[in-house]
This record gives structure tokens, sequence and C-alpha cells, in this order.
């Protein structure tokens, strides 16, 4: 897979959480950092989403929000 944007992470699918329309996707990336991912339902299906399979997660964004421990 070739794709333009630069942030890419490889993960584990650790959680799925499915509604009406949409999905929300847990992925652990290491290091203790775990993503979460809302996409369609059908895209969960499409993909043969599951708990423990690799997965990558492409972020393409023109914002970035920051934050601190205060």
């Amino acid at each position: 897979m070739k794709l333009s944007a630069r942030n890419v992470l490889s993960g584990t699918v650790t959680e799925i959480k499915k509604g009406a329309v949409a999905a929300q996707v847990k992925i652990d990336v290491g290091g203790g950092n775990t993503i979460t991912s809302t996409v369609t339902v059908d895209a969960v299906e499409d993909l043969g989403l599951a708990p423990g399979k690799p997965v990558k997660a492409v972020i393409k964004a023109s914002e970035v929000i920051l934050g601190i421990d205060s």
C-alpha cells in the first residue's frame, strides 16, 4: 500500500464498539499508547476488523490539537 500520508501507525485492534451506523475501533500502537478511530460499521465488516487483527492507522489532518498536563 502506497499513500501520500506520512503519518501511518501500525497497531493491533483491541476493541470494537458497534453502533447502528458508526463503530469505535481501539488500536494499540505500542508503548502503552492507544488510539481510537470512528469508522462506519460497513468499513469494519469490509476490512474484516476484529480484536487481535493487525491494522494501520493513517492520520491525515489539517489541524493538530496540543495539550499539556497541568
